[in-house]
């Protein structure tokens, strides 16, 4: 192998906590000796782990999970407390390391926190530590986050580059029906992440539990899909899930990706990373773009709209206002206005200096049409 595997696992409430009243540190010990026999095989994990409301609930004597989102983040933010030392005693008694790791969702939309959260996680799992990673409730102001830790558990995985997400439920995957309705409903194997019916079969809108919690979960898989990741679903109730996932069978659902990893990476950018900025390009340029897969060269950028910072994404138009990419730039706003129309030849005349003859590099770059 070319490296270790990497496989990042969500482990949710209902498989870590006593009836939602606090930790149960016995069942915590049993997913973690589960989880070293998994990275006794050449398997670096990343451990996305809920839990902490329901732990700081426990601590604070709250018998109700409050409504108020200060209230709730608080309770994260005392709960984490415990959670990471139940994690961190569990796999000490296996002589190995964990790092707790908090993320916001800016800090997976912003490019060089991005890179830096990726260079964390990277290094860490190089060292054999156990990152386990939940979000930074305490900073968080909108309604609470990602949203969930599937959708938290899908982005890592595309941070890491993982060739697995794990989702472990107390469902045995996604049927193709409720079956707490329709007792016959059939458990679905394999299907592919982008599949439209797929999303259909795991229920609209609302909360999302409309057959039964899969919502966020199918989601979730079509996220890491974007990197390539292989995507399962299966229930942490039974004790043999990650030795059968280990020993190459498939519990559950598996959903698959369409992509290879550098189209899929490039679908994530585009779909992910937030706008920071526009360039308006002329005709010639949207040819080059479309038919020759060329890279965007300021000679054909006419305009410059907004403030973004080199490594930001930005999004490509045509003068009529069609969308016709997106990419990282190579040059902040300013000295972008001050190159586009000019050639490769004349950048560092300019600006003093050249990053690259590119302004966006086709490698960093999704075009649309």
């Amino acid at each position: 192998m070319a490296r270790r595997a990497r496989w990042v696992v969500k482990i949710g409430s209902a498989l870590l906590t006593n009836d939602g009243k606090g930790l149960d540190r016995q069942l915590m010990q049993q997913w973690v000796d589960r989880l070293v026999r998994l990275m006794d095989q050449e398997v670096d994990l990343v451990v996305v782990s809920s839990g902490a409301v329901a732990e700081g609930m426990t601590r604070l004597g709250w018998q109700r999970r409050p409504e108020s989102i200060h209230e709730l983040q608080a309770a994260a933010a005392v709960g984490q407390m415990g959670l990471v030392r139940a994690w961190e005693a569990c796999f000490r008694r296996h002589d190995r390391h964990t790092a707790q790791v908090l993320l916001t969702h800016d800090d997976l939309s912003d490019r060089k926190r991005y890179l830096n959260a990726r260079a964390t996680l990277l290094t860490l799992l190089g060292l054999s530590v156990v990152p386990v990673v939940n979000e930074n409730d305490t900073v968080v102001t909108d309604e609470f986050r990602f949203g969930d830790n599937d959708t938290l558990a899908a982005l890592v995985a595309n941070l890491v580059e993982a060739e697995r997400l794990v989702i472990l439920t107390d469902q045995e995957g996604l049927y193709d029906a409720d079956p707490r309705q329709k007792p016959d409903a059939k458990l679905i194997r394999e299907a592919r992440a982008s599949d439209p019916a797929i999303v259909g079969m795991a229920g609209g809108g609302g909360s999302g539990l409309g057959r039964g919690g899969m919502a966020t979960k199918v989601r979730a898989a079509r996220l890491a899909a974007r990197s390539g990741t292989i995507t399962t679903i299966a229930s942490g109730r039974s004790p043999d899930v990650i030795e059968a996932l280990g020993a190459g069978q498939a519990p559950g659902t598996t959903l698959m990706p369409d992509t290879s990893p550098l189209n899929a990476r490039k679908q994530w950018l585009a779909g992910h990373l937030r706008m920071r900025g526009r360039l308006i390009l002329d005709d010639g340029a949207v040819r080059r773009l479309r038919q020759a897969g060329s890279s965007l060269l300021p000679v054909g950028v006419v305009d410059v709209f907004g403030q973004f910072s080199r490594g930001e994404m930005v999004v490509c138009e045509s003068e009529q206002g069609e969308r016709v990419a997106c990419g990282l730039v190579n040059y902040d706003a300013a000295d972008a206005r001050r190159i586009c129309r000019k050639k490769s030849s004349e950048i560092a005349g300019v600006l003093g200096y050249m990053n690259e003859e590119e302004l966006v590099h086709r490698d960093n770059m999704v075009v649309f049409g």
